[in-house]
């Protein structure tokens, strides 16, 4: 009955969410929790097929939502948090959301998005059959702290997740050495082939994991992800079972996984990773991938991943939350011929992390001002970001404490698309902001 009662609560604050114009992604789950801490122990047995997690610093919401859509696409039913609440109240509330109201749950997939942090308490109530990591960078620092106390967190959750079957980013040395005995017949999956301009980029995990070297490189990809070995060891990139090759960046995009030719419209080169990801976690799940580009076709991004509106002009909100997003951000909009406006908002709210010296890690002096009509700052730490161009030598043309006043300036001007990068917290309002502007049409 307890259950039952967590269930009900749970829709009906999802339900008043929503009407006051919330997202309703954890506060159903939390309040469900209270009702019935064992929530979620019985997610096993109420999928009948696999349960499938992905975590990493970056990518993972379009991973598990692209793998979601293409079960889907399967004709399967899927359990996904979608909008990427990835504690365990966020888990919580995708479980009472697809219940039905009397309580039932049955589907064949699990597709759970999970925060590194939060692994060894979700994995003791629910036990993975599937596990994506995606990559690991540094990420809100005054949280997680270093990158080594994450892939700690990690090797205790894959040890006691007995059985899990393990997919891992092969160019990727910090998540390579989940391989090392950590977890059983790993499977691997990464970019065989130099695609980018080899140009100075910030390597996070530079350093051999097992004997300490600096580790060397054939080509890279961006941050520490490429063909590396360490000079002193035996460790190096495992060959992938699932291989990229014959990359062009596009648009549109186009690569072979395997051999299969994919075509793809998203923007960014890092999601060639986030799909391989899924295509080998569909294989390592035992459905079929011959029909894997057609399964994709209807996947619509998830908030701030590229995300475009229709104005006067396009207008792209890109989330960038740590120095990997951020510099991968930079390079998409540098692969943009056209004259652009491009708005940054940085905040320091908690699921931010408060501390904001990441920001001296992004490669901002790498945004090329040939086609730079005008850039912009914004959000709580305007002045941080400022100071940070003035460091790269970048002119910032407008300070403001308005997203909506440095949408409208860059609407009014003469720039061809508008990029907006903004890190978490400032993504759900600037959101609001461009929606509440499509339909005003108040900037024609």
């Amino acid at each position: 009955m307890r259950r039952l009662i967590a269930i009900w609560a749970g829709k009906l604050l999802t339900a008043a969410g929503r009407l006051a114009g919330k997202k309703s992604t954890a506060s159903p789950g939390a309040a469900a929790l209270k009702i019935y801490p064992g929530l979620v122990k019985d997610v096993n047995k109420r999928v009948k097929k696999k349960v499938i997690v992905t975590c990493g610093t970056n990518g993972k919401t379009t991973t598990n939502n692209l793998l979601c859509t293409a079960l889907e696409a399967k004709g399967f039913k899927v359990l996904c948090n979608r909008l990427g609440a990835n504690m365990l109240s966020g888990i919580a509330t995708a479980y009472v959301q697809t219940a039905d109201i009397f309580g039932r749950l049955s589907v064949d997939y699990a597709c759970l998005e999970v925060d590194e942090a939060y692994t060894p308490m979700i994995f003791s109530r629910i036990r993975p059959d599937i596990m994506v990591i995606t990559n690991l960078f540094r990420d809100q620092l005054d949280r997680y702290g270093e990158i080594d106390i994450t892939i700690n967190i990690l090797k205790h959750a894959i040890s006691g997740a007995k059985g899990v079957k393990v997919i891992l980013n092969a160019d990727d040395p910090l998540c390579v050495q989940f391989g090392l005995g950590w977890c059983a017949d790993p499977v691997y999956y990464g970019i065989s082939e130099k695609v980018l301009p080899q140009t100075d980029d910030t390597k996070e995990g530079r350093f051999c994991p097992v004997c300490g070297e600096e580790l060397s490189y054939k080509y890279y990809h961006y941050s520490q992800l490429g063909d590396f070995a360490c000079p002193k060891c035996s460790y190096k990139r495992p060959e992938p079972d699932y291989e990229v090759k014959n990359v062009s960046i596009g648009p549109p995009m186009r690569f072979d996984i395997n051999g299969e030719s994919m075509e793809v419209n998203y923007k960014g080169f890092y999601n060639i990773y986030n799909l391989a990801a899924v295509y080998a976690a569909l294989d390592t799940a035992g459905e079929s991938t011959d029909d894997f580009g057609s399964l994709l076709e209807n996947y619509k991004p998830q908030i701030g991943r590229m995300q475009e509106f229709s104005f006067n002009k396009p207008v792209i909100l890109s989330l960038s939350k740590n120095p990997a997003g951020f510099n991968q951000a930079i390079a998409t909009v540098n692969s943009d011929e056209r004259k652009k406006d491009v708005i940054i908002a940085i905040n320091d709210l908690a699921n931010d992390g408060r501390d904001v010296s990441w920001l001296w890690d992004v490669d901002f002096h790498k945004i090329k001002n040939d086609k730079l009509n005008r850039l912009m700052t914004t959000g709580i730490r305007v002045y941080d970001i400022t100071l940070r161009f003035k460091y790269a030598d970048i002119k910032v043309d407008m300070m403001t404490d308005s997203m909506k006043e440095a949408v409208l300036k860059a609407l009014s001007d003469e720039s061809e698309v508008v990029y907006v990068l903004v890190n978490y917290t400032a993504l759900y309002p600037t959101e609001a902001v461009l929606k509440s502007l499509e339909g005003e049409k108040s900037y024609e």
